[in-house]
Protein backbone atom coordinates (compact mmCIF):
# COMPACT_ATOMS: atom_id res chain seq x y z
CA UNK A 1 0.00 0.00 0.00
CA UNK A 2 1.37 3.37 -0.91
CA UNK A 3 2.09 6.09 1.59
CA UNK A 4 3.62 9.14 -0.52
CA UNK A 5 0.56 11.22 -0.97
CA UNK A 6 0.40 14.32 1.61
CA UNK A 7 -2.24 13.63 4.56
CA UNK A 8 -2.53 17.12 5.71
CA UNK A 9 -4.44 16.61 9.08
CA UNK A 10 -5.26 13.34 8.22
CA UNK A 11 -4.72 10.77 10.26
CA UNK A 12 -1.57 8.18 8.77
CA UNK A 13 -3.54 5.02 10.03
CA UNK A 14 -4.83 4.08 6.71
CA UNK A 15 -2.97 2.65 4.12
CA UNK A 16 -3.86 3.09 0.34
CA UNK A 17 -3.12 1.64 -2.72
CA UNK A 18 -2.39 4.70 -5.01
CA UNK A 19 -0.81 8.03 -4.91
CA UNK A 20 -3.45 10.19 -6.33
CA UNK A 21 -6.75 12.20 -5.38
CA UNK A 22 -9.86 10.90 -7.48
CA UNK A 23 -12.15 14.30 -7.74
CA UNK A 24 -14.17 12.71 -10.23
CA UNK A 25 -16.18 9.10 -10.77
CA UNK A 26 -18.51 7.62 -13.70
CA UNK A 27 -18.79 3.98 -13.89
CA UNK A 28 -16.28 1.60 -13.66
CA UNK A 29 -13.44 5.00 -13.72
CA UNK A 30 -12.04 7.48 -11.26
CA UNK A 31 -10.27 10.18 -12.60
CA UNK A 32 -7.86 13.02 -11.10
CA UNK A 33 -8.21 16.99 -11.39
CA UNK A 34 -5.78 16.72 -14.05
CA UNK A 35 -8.30 14.39 -16.19
CA UNK A 36 -6.25 11.46 -15.39
CA UNK A 37 -8.29 8.20 -15.67
CA UNK A 38 -7.67 4.91 -13.35
CA UNK A 39 -10.32 1.59 -13.68
CA UNK A 40 -11.24 0.82 -10.40
CA UNK A 41 -11.31 -2.72 -9.97
CA UNK A 42 -11.68 -2.30 -6.24
CA UNK A 43 -15.12 -0.78 -6.37
CA UNK A 44 -14.18 0.83 -2.98
CA UNK A 45 -13.83 -2.64 -1.45
CA UNK A 46 -16.92 -3.72 -3.34
CA UNK A 47 -19.15 -1.11 -2.55
CA UNK A 48 -20.10 1.00 -5.63
CA UNK A 49 -21.39 -2.29 -7.29
CA UNK A 50 -23.42 0.15 -8.96
CA UNK A 51 -20.74 2.13 -10.55
CA UNK A 52 -19.49 5.33 -9.73
CA UNK A 53 -22.25 7.91 -9.93
CA UNK A 54 -24.76 5.79 -11.23
CA UNK A 55 -27.59 8.56 -13.00
CA UNK A 56 -30.00 7.40 -11.15
CA UNK A 57 -28.39 7.21 -7.73
CA UNK A 58 -27.21 10.79 -7.88
CA UNK A 59 -30.89 11.66 -8.70
CA UNK A 60 -32.47 9.41 -5.95
CA UNK A 61 -29.73 12.13 -3.72
CA UNK A 62 -30.88 15.23 -5.19
CA UNK A 63 -34.42 14.32 -4.54
CA UNK A 64 -34.30 12.88 -1.08
CA UNK A 65 -31.84 15.80 0.00
CA UNK A 66 -34.81 18.38 -0.92
CA UNK A 67 -36.92 16.57 1.25
CA UNK A 68 -36.06 15.43 4.48
CA UNK A 69 -32.62 14.28 5.55
CA UNK A 70 -32.90 12.73 9.11
CA UNK A 71 -35.98 11.56 11.02
CA UNK A 72 -34.27 9.75 14.13
CA UNK A 73 -35.93 6.27 14.88
CA UNK A 74 -36.50 6.54 18.20
CA UNK A 75 -38.07 9.59 17.79
CA UNK A 76 -40.33 8.82 14.52
CA UNK A 77 -40.93 6.85 11.48
CA UNK A 78 -40.07 7.61 8.08
CA UNK A 79 -42.28 6.15 5.22
CA UNK A 80 -38.92 5.83 3.26
CA UNK A 81 -37.29 3.06 6.20
CA UNK A 82 -40.47 1.12 6.26
CA UNK A 83 -40.23 1.09 2.11
CA UNK A 84 -36.74 -0.37 2.13
CA UNK A 85 -37.68 -2.66 4.71
CA UNK A 86 -40.79 -3.74 2.19
CA UNK A 87 -37.82 -3.90 -0.61
CA UNK A 88 -35.44 -6.25 0.88
CA UNK A 89 -37.87 -8.38 2.39
CA UNK A 90 -38.87 -8.82 -1.59
CA UNK A 91 -35.01 -10.41 -1.95
CA UNK A 92 -34.73 -12.44 1.06
CA UNK A 93 -35.99 -15.88 2.27
CA UNK A 94 -38.84 -16.35 3.56
CA UNK A 95 -37.95 -16.92 6.56
CA UNK A 96 -36.44 -13.14 7.38
CA UNK A 97 -38.94 -10.64 7.41
CA UNK A 98 -37.86 -7.84 9.49
CA UNK A 99 -34.84 -5.89 9.25
CA UNK A 100 -32.60 -3.32 11.60
CA UNK A 101 -30.44 -0.69 10.09
CA UNK A 102 -27.06 0.74 10.78
CA UNK A 103 -24.19 2.51 9.09
CA UNK A 104 -21.21 0.01 8.65
CA UNK A 105 -20.71 -4.05 8.31
CA UNK A 106 -18.98 -4.17 11.63
CA UNK A 107 -22.10 -2.41 13.58
CA UNK A 108 -24.79 -4.79 11.80
CA UNK A 109 -22.41 -7.81 13.03
CA UNK A 110 -22.17 -5.94 16.53
CA UNK A 111 -26.15 -6.34 16.30
CA UNK A 112 -26.28 -9.88 14.62
CA UNK A 113 -24.18 -11.15 17.59
CA UNK A 114 -26.02 -9.00 20.12
CA UNK A 115 -29.55 -10.48 19.31
CA UNK A 116 -28.27 -13.56 18.90
CA UNK A 117 -26.82 -13.90 22.21
CA UNK A 118 -30.34 -11.87 23.97
CA UNK A 119 -32.66 -13.79 21.77
CA UNK A 120 -30.74 -17.40 22.97
CA UNK A 121 -29.16 -15.99 26.31
CA UNK A 122 -26.05 -18.08 25.35
CA UNK A 123 -22.47 -16.35 25.08
CA UNK A 124 -20.65 -18.12 22.50
CA UNK A 125 -19.68 -17.18 19.21
CA UNK A 126 -18.15 -19.98 16.39
CA UNK A 127 -16.72 -18.40 13.53
CA UNK A 128 -14.21 -20.10 10.56
CA UNK A 129 -10.59 -19.24 10.17
CA UNK A 130 -9.92 -16.69 7.56
CA UNK A 131 -12.93 -14.63 8.54
CA UNK A 132 -13.12 -10.93 8.39
CA UNK A 133 -16.00 -9.51 10.70
CA UNK A 134 -15.12 -6.12 11.20
CA UNK A 135 -12.65 -3.55 13.11
CA UNK A 136 -14.56 -3.26 16.40
CA UNK A 137 -13.26 -4.69 19.73
CA UNK A 138 -15.70 -7.18 19.49
CA UNK A 139 -15.68 -7.93 16.01
CA UNK A 140 -11.68 -8.00 15.77
CA UNK A 141 -12.18 -11.13 18.11
CA UNK A 142 -13.97 -12.66 15.60
CA UNK A 143 -11.57 -11.98 12.48
CA UNK A 144 -8.90 -14.13 12.10
CA UNK A 145 -7.62 -13.22 8.85
CA UNK A 146 -4.43 -11.50 9.26
CA UNK A 147 -3.20 -10.52 12.90
CA UNK A 148 -2.76 -6.77 11.10
CA UNK A 149 -6.42 -6.17 12.36
CA UNK A 150 -5.72 -7.30 15.86
CA UNK A 151 -2.48 -7.11 16.53
CA UNK A 152 -1.93 -4.42 19.53
CA UNK A 153 -5.40 -4.30 20.31
CA UNK A 154 -5.42 -7.39 22.92
CA UNK A 155 -7.46 -8.93 24.87
CA UNK A 156 -10.19 -9.29 22.64
CA UNK A 157 -13.26 -10.22 24.00
CA UNK A 158 -13.95 -13.28 25.21
CA UNK A 159 -16.34 -16.20 24.05
CA UNK A 160 -15.11 -16.84 19.85
CA UNK A 161 -14.21 -20.02 18.84
CA UNK A 162 -12.53 -21.25 15.22
CA UNK A 163 -13.56 -23.76 13.23
CA UNK A 164 -11.42 -24.42 9.88
CA UNK A 165 -12.99 -22.96 6.71
CA UNK A 166 -13.75 -25.31 4.25
CA UNK A 167 -11.62 -24.53 1.11
CA UNK A 168 -10.33 -27.94 -0.58
CA UNK A 169 -7.04 -25.75 -1.89
CA UNK A 170 -6.26 -25.05 1.82
CA UNK A 171 -6.01 -29.16 2.49
CA UNK A 172 -4.89 -30.45 -0.94
CA UNK A 173 -8.02 -32.55 -0.83
CA UNK A 174 -11.09 -32.74 -3.12
CA UNK A 175 -14.26 -31.06 -1.94
CA UNK A 176 -15.97 -33.36 -0.68
CA UNK A 177 -13.25 -34.67 1.58
CA UNK A 178 -12.54 -31.18 3.13
CA UNK A 179 -16.08 -31.05 3.92
CA UNK A 180 -16.10 -34.20 6.17
CA UNK A 181 -13.13 -32.77 7.58
CA UNK A 182 -14.31 -29.44 8.83
CA UNK A 183 -17.50 -30.71 9.60
CA UNK A 184 -15.64 -33.54 11.84
CA UNK A 185 -13.38 -30.98 13.13
CA UNK A 186 -16.44 -28.56 14.33
CA UNK A 187 -17.98 -31.51 15.90
CA UNK A 188 -15.21 -31.96 17.45
CA UNK A 189 -14.95 -28.31 18.58
CA UNK A 190 -18.50 -28.79 20.02
CA UNK A 191 -17.29 -31.23 22.00
CA UNK A 192 -14.07 -30.13 23.44
CA UNK A 193 -14.24 -26.32 23.81
CA UNK A 194 -17.79 -24.59 23.89
CA UNK A 195 -20.90 -27.44 24.46
CA UNK A 196 -23.29 -26.40 22.14
CA UNK A 197 -25.53 -24.91 24.92
CA UNK A 198 -23.48 -21.90 25.44
CA UNK A 199 -22.85 -21.24 21.87
CA UNK A 200 -25.74 -18.74 20.63
CA UNK A 201 -24.69 -18.58 16.98
CA UNK A 202 -22.69 -20.27 14.07
CA UNK A 203 -21.20 -17.31 11.68
CA UNK A 204 -20.19 -17.36 7.81
CA UNK A 205 -18.90 -15.26 5.13
CA UNK A 206 -19.87 -17.61 2.03
CA UNK A 207 -16.53 -16.11 0.55
CA UNK A 208 -14.12 -15.07 2.85
CA UNK A 209 -13.52 -11.14 1.74
CA UNK A 210 -10.05 -10.52 3.66
CA UNK A 211 -9.20 -14.15 3.62
CA UNK A 212 -8.60 -14.20 0.57
CA UNK A 213 -11.79 -14.58 -1.56
CA UNK A 214 -12.32 -18.52 -1.10
CA UNK A 215 -16.07 -19.29 -1.32
CA UNK A 216 -17.52 -22.02 0.49
CA UNK A 217 -18.22 -25.28 -0.63
CA UNK A 218 -22.35 -25.02 -1.25
CA UNK A 219 -22.81 -28.17 0.66
CA UNK A 220 -20.78 -27.23 3.52
CA UNK A 221 -23.57 -24.41 4.04
CA UNK A 222 -25.95 -26.92 4.43
CA UNK A 223 -24.43 -29.04 6.59
CA UNK A 224 -23.99 -25.77 9.26
CA UNK A 225 -27.78 -25.20 8.60
CA UNK A 226 -28.33 -28.77 10.11
CA UNK A 227 -26.16 -28.70 12.58
CA UNK A 228 -27.39 -25.31 13.82
CA UNK A 229 -31.13 -26.91 13.53
CA UNK A 230 -29.99 -29.95 15.86
CA UNK A 231 -27.91 -27.59 18.60
CA UNK A 232 -30.49 -24.80 18.35
CA UNK A 233 -28.13 -22.63 17.32
CA UNK A 234 -28.63 -19.32 15.93
CA UNK A 235 -27.02 -19.58 11.77
CA UNK A 236 -25.84 -16.16 10.85
CA UNK A 237 -24.74 -15.70 7.05
CA UNK A 238 -22.22 -12.59 6.80
CA UNK A 239 -23.21 -11.02 3.29
CA UNK A 240 -21.46 -7.97 4.12
CA UNK A 241 -19.11 -7.96 0.84
CA UNK A 242 -20.81 -10.63 -0.80
CA UNK A 243 -24.16 -9.08 -1.03
CA UNK A 244 -26.51 -7.56 -3.22
CA UNK A 245 -25.32 -8.69 -6.95
CA UNK A 246 -21.71 -9.22 -6.23
CA UNK A 247 -21.50 -13.31 -7.23
CA UNK A 248 -24.10 -13.16 -9.24
CA UNK A 249 -26.76 -13.63 -6.77
CA UNK A 250 -28.77 -11.08 -5.30
CA UNK A 251 -27.23 -12.80 -2.02
CA UNK A 252 -24.76 -15.44 -1.96
CA UNK A 253 -26.39 -17.88 0.16
CA UNK A 254 -29.16 -18.31 -2.23
CA UNK A 255 -26.72 -20.61 -4.41
CA UNK A 256 -26.66 -22.41 -1.16
CA UNK A 257 -30.72 -22.87 -0.82
CA UNK A 258 -30.39 -22.15 2.72
CA UNK A 259 -31.85 -19.57 5.03
CA UNK A 260 -29.91 -18.40 7.52
CA UNK A 261 -31.38 -17.43 10.81
CA UNK A 262 -29.61 -14.03 11.02
CA UNK A 263 -28.24 -12.25 7.73
CA UNK A 264 -25.72 -9.44 7.61
CA UNK A 265 -25.45 -7.12 4.99
CA UNK A 266 -23.88 -3.34 4.11
CA UNK A 267 -21.31 -2.44 1.28
CA UNK A 268 -22.77 -2.94 -2.05
CA UNK A 269 -26.17 -1.78 -0.45
CA UNK A 270 -25.80 1.75 -0.34
CA UNK A 271 -23.48 2.79 -4.05
CA UNK A 272 -21.26 4.24 -1.81
CA UNK A 273 -23.19 5.73 1.39
CA UNK A 274 -22.90 4.05 4.51
CA UNK A 275 -25.58 2.13 5.05
CA UNK A 276 -25.89 -1.56 6.20
CA UNK A 277 -29.06 -4.17 7.92
CA UNK A 278 -29.46 -6.98 9.52
CA UNK A 279 -32.67 -9.23 8.61
CA UNK A 280 -34.44 -12.00 10.61
CA UNK A 281 -37.61 -13.55 11.30
CA UNK A 282 -40.30 -11.50 13.53
CA UNK A 283 -40.51 -13.64 15.95
CA UNK A 284 -36.55 -13.50 16.70
CA UNK A 285 -36.76 -9.79 16.18
CA UNK A 286 -39.97 -9.78 18.88
CA UNK A 287 -37.12 -11.28 21.71
CA UNK A 288 -35.26 -8.14 21.32
CA UNK A 289 -37.03 -5.71 23.83
CA UNK A 290 -37.34 -2.01 22.65
CA UNK A 291 -34.04 0.06 23.76
CA UNK A 292 -32.44 -3.21 23.82
CA UNK A 293 -30.26 -2.09 20.61
CA UNK A 294 -30.48 1.19 18.71
CA UNK A 295 -27.99 3.75 16.77
CA UNK A 296 -28.57 7.55 16.37
CA UNK A 297 -28.21 7.42 12.59
CA UNK A 298 -29.29 4.04 11.34
CA UNK A 299 -32.88 4.01 9.41
CA UNK A 300 -33.07 7.54 10.03
CA UNK A 301 -30.54 9.24 7.79
CA UNK A 302 -32.79 9.19 4.81
CA UNK A 303 -30.71 10.14 1.82
CA UNK A 304 -28.52 6.17 2.55
CA UNK A 305 -32.25 4.74 2.98
CA UNK A 306 -33.27 6.22 -0.38
CA UNK A 307 -30.18 5.50 -2.05
CA UNK A 308 -30.32 1.94 -1.30
CA UNK A 309 -33.85 1.48 -2.48
CA UNK A 310 -32.36 2.72 -5.69
CA UNK A 311 -29.36 0.54 -5.55
CA UNK A 312 -31.84 -2.42 -5.86
CA UNK A 313 -33.86 -1.02 -7.96
CA UNK A 314 -30.78 -0.38 -10.47
CA UNK A 315 -29.52 -3.94 -9.86
CA UNK A 316 -32.92 -5.71 -11.28
CA UNK A 317 -33.86 -3.38 -14.10
CA UNK A 318 -30.48 -3.06 -15.46
CA UNK A 319 -29.75 -6.80 -15.07
CA UNK A 320 -26.61 -6.16 -13.51
CA UNK A 321 -26.78 -9.25 -11.20
CA UNK A 322 -26.59 -11.47 -14.64
CA UNK A 323 -24.04 -9.17 -15.90
CA UNK A 324 -21.91 -10.09 -13.14
CA UNK A 325 -22.45 -13.71 -13.70
CA UNK A 326 -21.69 -13.40 -17.47
CA UNK A 327 -18.42 -10.91 -16.75
CA UNK A 328 -17.21 -13.41 -13.54
CA UNK A 329 -17.67 -16.25 -15.55
CA UNK A 330 -15.54 -15.09 -18.44
CA UNK A 331 -13.00 -13.41 -16.30
CA UNK A 332 -12.54 -16.79 -14.24
CA UNK A 333 -12.25 -18.38 -17.70
CA UNK A 334 -9.05 -16.20 -18.82
CA UNK A 335 -7.43 -15.74 -15.51
CA UNK A 336 -7.37 -20.05 -15.71
CA UNK A 337 -5.64 -19.58 -18.87
CA UNK A 338 -3.08 -17.35 -17.49
CA UNK A 339 -2.89 -19.46 -14.43
CA UNK A 340 -1.80 -22.36 -17.00
CA UNK A 341 0.80 -20.70 -18.42
CA UNK A 342 2.26 -18.75 -15.20
CA UNK A 343 3.39 -21.40 -12.73
CA UNK A 344 3.71 -19.00 -10.09
CA UNK A 345 -0.40 -18.07 -10.44
CA UNK A 346 -0.85 -20.88 -7.55
CA UNK A 347 -5.22 -20.68 -7.97
CA UNK A 348 -7.83 -18.53 -9.32
CA UNK A 349 -11.42 -18.89 -7.53
CA UNK A 350 -14.38 -17.53 -7.23
CA UNK A 351 -17.52 -16.36 -8.08
CA UNK A 352 -19.24 -13.68 -10.02
CA UNK A 353 -17.29 -10.38 -9.63
CA UNK A 354 -15.88 -11.50 -6.51
CA UNK A 355 -12.61 -13.30 -7.85
CA UNK A 356 -9.25 -13.87 -6.32
CA UNK A 357 -5.81 -15.12 -7.99
CA UNK A 358 -3.59 -16.72 -5.50
CA UNK A 359 0.26 -16.35 -6.36
CA UNK A 360 2.51 -18.31 -5.18
CA UNK A 361 4.71 -15.92 -2.87
CA UNK A 362 3.08 -12.44 -2.26
CA UNK A 363 5.97 -10.17 -3.56
CA UNK A 364 5.08 -11.38 -7.05
CA UNK A 365 1.70 -10.27 -6.05
CA UNK A 366 2.90 -6.89 -5.08
CA UNK A 367 5.06 -7.08 -8.82
CA UNK A 368 1.67 -7.64 -10.45
CA UNK A 369 -0.23 -5.51 -8.11
CA UNK A 370 2.15 -2.43 -8.54
CA UNK A 371 2.32 -2.68 -12.36
CA UNK A 372 -1.61 -2.60 -13.32
CA UNK A 373 -1.16 0.39 -11.31
CA UNK A 374 1.36 2.23 -13.58
CA UNK A 375 -1.23 1.39 -16.36
CA UNK A 376 -4.31 2.85 -14.69
CA UNK A 377 -6.11 -0.37 -13.05
CA UNK A 378 -6.49 -0.33 -9.75
CA UNK A 379 -6.13 -3.91 -8.23
CA UNK A 380 -6.42 -4.78 -4.65
CA UNK A 381 -4.68 -7.86 -2.61
CA UNK A 382 -5.76 -10.30 0.05
CA UNK A 383 -5.36 -13.59 2.03
CA UNK A 384 -3.68 -13.99 5.12
CA UNK A 385 -0.49 -13.86 3.36
CA UNK A 386 -1.00 -10.76 1.02
CA UNK A 387 -0.85 -13.03 -1.87
CA UNK A 388 -3.79 -12.90 -3.47
CA UNK A 389 -5.23 -9.92 -5.73
CA UNK A 390 -8.64 -9.45 -5.95
CA UNK A 391 -10.77 -8.75 -8.68
CA UNK A 392 -14.32 -6.40 -7.99
CA UNK A 393 -14.91 -4.32 -10.34
CA UNK A 394 -18.29 -2.71 -9.95
CA UNK A 395 -21.40 -4.93 -12.05
CA UNK A 396 -21.69 -2.14 -14.37
CA UNK A 397 -18.60 -3.30 -16.06
CA UNK A 398 -18.94 -4.02 -19.48
CA UNK A 399 -16.59 -7.08 -21.20
CA UNK A 400 -14.70 -4.35 -23.07
CA UNK A 401 -13.23 -3.42 -20.25
CA UNK A 402 -12.70 -6.70 -18.46
CA UNK A 403 -10.82 -7.96 -21.70
CA UNK A 404 -8.72 -4.30 -21.59
CA UNK A 405 -8.10 -5.39 -17.34
CA UNK A 406 -6.56 -8.88 -18.77
CA UNK A 407 -4.74 -7.18 -21.38
CA UNK A 408 -2.93 -5.12 -18.60
CA UNK A 409 -2.69 -8.10 -16.58
CA UNK A 410 -1.24 -10.38 -18.51
CA UNK A 411 1.44 -8.05 -19.59
CA UNK A 412 2.18 -7.29 -15.48
CA UNK A 413 2.32 -11.46 -15.05
CA UNK A 414 5.08 -11.33 -17.55
CA UNK A 415 6.49 -8.20 -16.22
CA UNK A 416 6.86 -9.93 -13.04
CA UNK A 417 8.69 -12.80 -14.91
CA UNK A 418 11.54 -10.54 -16.52
CA UNK A 419 12.21 -7.78 -13.66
Amino acid sequence: MSQGIELGHLSTVWSRLADFYPVKGRGTYLHDAKGTQYMDFTSGIGVTNTGHCHPQIVQSIQKQSKDLLFAQMNCMLSPLTKALAQKLNEHTPDSIDQFFFSNSGAEATEAAIKLAKFASQRPNIIVFQGSFHGRTHLTMAMTTSNTVYRRGYQPLPAGIFIAPFPYPGDYGMDEQSTIDYCIDQLQHLLKSQTDPSEVAAIIIEPVLGEGGYKPVPMKFLRELRKICNDNDILFIIDEVQSGFGRTGKFFCHQYAKVKPDILVMAKGMGSGLPISAIGASKELMSQWPPGGHGGTYGGGSLIPIAVAIKTIDVLIEENLIENAQLQGTFLRQRLQELGDVYPFVHDVRGLGLMVGVEFSNPEIAKKVQSFCLEQKLLLLTCGTHSNTIRWIPPLVVTHQQIIQSLKIFKTALQESIES
